[in-house]
Order: C-alpha cells, then sequence, then structure tokens
C-alpha cells in the first residue's frame, strides 16, 4: 500500500498539524494496521472448487460495473486561447491609442480658442519632511539650513530604527503566544479525535451485533429458514425510497423558491425605480424654484447696480447667469436694464457671452502657478519632524521648542499605543479562532460518524443482499455461515477504516 487518502474530517484534522516526520510515521503504522487487517488465509491448493470462494468472498454472480466508470468527459485544449487572447488586446488596444492620438492631432488644429484646454503648470510637492528639508539645504546653503537638514535626517533614523524594534518585539510576542495557542488547541483536539475515534469503534460493533442477531435467524438451529421476499424487505430501500422522495420534494421546493425570490428582486426592481422616478420629479420641482428665486434675484441686482458696485455686480449677475444656464436671449433681455452707457452694456453682454461659453478657466496663481508650463515647488508637510526642524531652525523659540516635544511625544505614544493594540488584537483573535476551530472540530464529529457509518452502510448492503438471495434461493446453513462470517469479517475489517 503505497499512498493514503484522507478523505474525511478527521483525516484532515490530524494532519493539519503534524510535522514531516510525524506524517511519515502515521503513515506507516496505518499502512502496517490496514495490511494486517486485510490478511486472509490462503486456500486450500488442492481445492480447485471455486464453490467456497464464492461464500466466502461473498461473491455476486453477473454484477455490472457502475454506468459512471464508462463516462468520458472531455474538452479540446483551449489554455493557449486566453494567452492569445490577451496579446492580441494589448497590441489592439495600443494600436487604437495611437490611432487616437493620430486624430487629435487633426482635432487640434481646428479647434475653438474658447474650447481649448489651458496651459498647465507642474507643482512638485514636497510633502516628506526630509525632502523639504534636503531641498532647503541646496537652494540655501547655511549654518541654520545645514543644521536643521541634518537634525531631521537623524532623528528620522532614530524613529526608523525605533520603530523596526517596536514591530520585531511585537512581532516576537505574538509568536510566541500563538504557540501557546496551538499547544492548548493540539490538547483538545486529543480528547476530539478520541471521541471520533471510540465513535467509529462503537458503530463497528453495534453493526457486527445487529447483523449477527440478524443472521442467527437463517444460520442458527433453533430457527427455521424463513424467505425474505428477496428486493422488499432488504433494509434501507423503504427509507431510500423515502429519501428520494424527499430529494423531488426538496428540488420542487428549490425551484419554488427560485421562482419566489425572481419575482422579488423583479418587484424590488421595479419599485425603487419608481421612487427612483419620483425622487427625480420632486428635485426638479426644486430645480425650478431655485431657477425662479435666481431670477429674482438678478432683476433685483440690476434694479439696485449704481456705478459704484458696477465691478462687482459684473461679477455675481456672471456667476448667478450661469448657475441657471441662462440662454442668450434672456441674458441680453435682463441686461437692457441696467444702469449704464450703452458701450458699458455691449462690452458687459459681449464678455458674460463669452465667459459662458468658454469651457475652461484658468487656476489660481496661489494654487497652481501662473500657467507657464515649467515646474514649480511648493511644500506641504504633515509630519511631526516639521516641528523639529522648525525648532532648529529658531531654538530660541518657546513655542517650537514645546510644539515639538508635545507632538513628537503624541505620535509616539499614538504609535506604540496602535502597535500594542494591534499585536493585543492579533492575539485575541488567534485565540479565539483557535477556540473556534476546537469548537467546529467538535461538531463535526457526529458529521464524521455520520459519514463513516454510511460508507459502512453502503459497503456491506450488496453484501446482505447476495446474503439474502441466497437465503431465498435455498442455499444450506453451512454455507450461509461462511457467507454471514465474512460479513461480519467485512463489517470489522473492510473500509472505511476506522485508521483512515
Amino acid at each position: 500500500m503505497n499512498t493514503i487518502q484522507f478523505n474525511d474530517v478527521e483525516a484532515q484534522r490530524q494532519q493539519r498539524y503534524l510535522t514531516t516526520t510525524q506524517r511519515k510515521n502515521s503513515k506507516q503504522t496505518k499502512e502496517g494496521v490496514v495490511v494486517n487487517s486485510l490478511i486472509k488465509d490462503s486456500a486450500n491448493a488442492a481445492d480447485c472448487n471455486l464453490n467456497d470462494t464464492y461464500d466466502s468472498l461473498v461473491i455476486s454472480k453477473n454484477v455490472k460495473m457502475p454506468d459512471k466508470l464508462y463516462e468520458k468527459h472531455t474538452s479540446g485544449e483551449k489554455s493557449l486561447i486566453p494567452i492569445s487572447a490577451i496579446a492580441v488586446g494589448v497590441m489592439g488596444g495600443i494600436t487604437a491609442l495611437t490611432a487616437f492620438i493620430s486624430k487629435n492631432i487633426s482635432n487640434n488644429q481646428n479647434i475653438d480658442e474658447l474650447k481649448r484646454l489651458p496651459d498647465l503648470t507642474r507643482n512638485c510637492a514636497l510633502n516628506e519632511e526630509t525632502h523639504q528639508a534636503l531641498y532647503h539645504m541646496i537652494k540655501c546653503t547655511n549654518k541654520k539650513t545645514i543644521l536643521a537638514g541634518t537634525g531631521v535626517l537623524a532623528l528620522t533614523a532614530m524613529a526608523f530604527m525605533g520603530k523596526t524594534f517596536l514591530e520585531g518585539f511585537r512581532d516576537v510576542w505574538v509568536k510566541k503566544r500563538e504557540a501557546d495557542i496551538q499547544k492548548n488547541l493540539q490538547e483538545k483536539l486529543i480528547d476530539i479525535e478520541t471521541q471520533s475515534f471510540s465513535g467509529k469503534i462503537q458503530i463497528i460493533r453495534s453493526m457486527m451485533s445487529e447483523k449477527a442477531e440478524e443472521f442467527s435467524k437463517y444460520i442458527s438451529n433453533d430457527h427455521e429458514p424463513v424467505l425474505t421476499n428477496f428486493g422488499k424487505k432488504i433494509r434501507g430501500e423503504i427509507s431510500f425510497k423515502a429519501h428520494k422522495d424527499k430529494q423531488n420534494n426538496n428540488k420542487q421546493e428549490n425551484n419554488i423558491n427560485y421562482f419566489l425570490l425572481g419575482g422579488a428582486t423583479f418587484a424590488s426592481i421595479v419599485g425603487l425605480g419608481f421612487v427612483a422616478l419620483k425622487n427625480l420629479t420632486r428635485g426638479k420641482a426644486g430645480i425650478e424654484t431655485n431657477i425662479k428665486t435666481t431670477r429674482e434675484a438678478i432683476d433685483k441686482i440690476i434694479q439696485g447696480a449704481t456705478p459704484d458696485t458696477f465691478e462687482n455686480d459684473k461679477q455675481t449677475l456672471t456667476k448667478l447667469f450661469d448657475w441657471i444656464n441662462a440662454p442668450d436671449a434672456e441674458i441680453k433681455e435682463a441686461l437692457k436694464k441696467l444702469k449704464a452707457s450703452p458701450e458699458e452694456k455691449k462690452e458687459f453682454i459681449e464678455y458674460i457671452l463669452t465667459k459662458l461659453k468658454t469651457s475652461t478657466t484658468k487656476v489660481d496663481s496661489a494654487v497652481g502657478g501662473d500657467g507657464t508650463p515649467k515646474p514649480t515647488f511648493y511644500s506641504h508637510v504633515d509630519d511631526y519632524r516639521a516641528f523639529f526642524y522648525n525648532y532648529l531652525l529658531d531654538t530660541k523659540n518657546p513655542y517650537f521648542k514645546q510644539l515639538f516635544f508635545g507632538i513628537t511625544g503624541l505620535t509616539a505614544i499614538g504609535y506604540s499605543g496602535k502597535l500594542a493594540g494591534e499585536a493585543i488584537k492579533d492575539v485575541q483573535v488567534k485565540k479565539i479562532n483557535a477556540e473556534t476551530e476546537a469548537e467546529l472540530q467538535q461538531r463535526l464529529v457526529s458529521t464524521e460518524l455520520r459519514n463513516f457509518k454510511a460508507k459502512k452502510d453502503a459497503s456491506i448492503k450488496p453484501l446482505m443482499k447476495e446474503f439474502y438471495k441466497q437465503v431465498d434461493n435455498g442455499k444450506p446453513k453451512e454455507e450461509l455461515k461462511v457467507m454471514a462470517d465474512n460479513i461480519l469479517f467485512e463489517i470489522k475489517n473492510g473500509a472505511p477504516f476506522v485508521y483512515s
């Protein structure tokens, strides 16, 4: 026996945490137990009649192989198709991208100036304090920047080493706790595996007791032979039929549930669609109200406009007209009431119409530069080391000193607390997971025993059918006894094995 197949839950549980040596010794033990269990006395070499062999091994006549044995499912070789599709797809995408770029070049020549994208300044953000310190050391080399930059780099190295030590300490502590958790889990699994093992032994003893009592009705001299009415009173067939009917009922119930689920899903989609349309209708009414209010505000601004407020009113009116997406005719009609000269009205109308038709606008120079397509630098640092840098630039400022020690201390305490919290969380999660695993294995004992019993029944039922068939055929009690002995032997030592 070269290999052992671990198909049941108990075997998987037993093998999960074994070392290589333990797994090797376990396999050798099982091989010896199985082989020793299956050794039978050799037949008499001088006896060439197979009748006793048929009885002793409970061999039936004309037993066909299962239909599933001859089913063949073949599929064509398709493993290279996805690779080919990916390669062709990527190259096709690149080709399409080059066509898009080529098309964009020609479109760029004919596009309206009002629709063009604005020039973009490349803003280089120095968000790391070490990058900002190095930038100032390069830009302005003096005593202060060198001292502050060197201090920041030294603090960075100290923080990195401290962080490495704390994380290593955390990993070691968690590993030690995990070892304790695994030991406790193994202690619990010993009892669980013992329950499964003893349960299987008890199943075998119960089956042997039951079958031996049943065989005695046909073999013992104290009982007269009884016809079994083969095919109708075999134990398990009625329950099998009931099980089949139950499966059919479950299948019908599943179909009904599928239809009910589909109907409920469709009704939910329709209902949610109705609610969405209702929400849009309600929102449309609110938009109309806001537009009406905005138009009233525009009229009020135009009526109250004066030469002193004209510049501010222009900006406000531009934003209000843009918000309500006013058409050109409405804008011209409204601005006729403006108290200004015809030239100012005309210039303002042209300004608004151009502004509203322009697709883009320039970014504020304080944020994005002046639009020149050249790199610019800015610094936005969110780092405790920035306060250390400020303190080194001006050590006489007590606020810089207090900010540095306060924020650095808070950062260190926060990181240490976070690390400790994660370590405790990991240990607790592993502990709870181990307890859950033990509870699961405990619950699976009954499942494993039912699985073992079902396999035993599947193995013995054909032999029992053959036994009852021979009873109906009037076979002598001596030969029936041989068959019964071998069936009991099969129950005790046959598959599935207790040591599997």
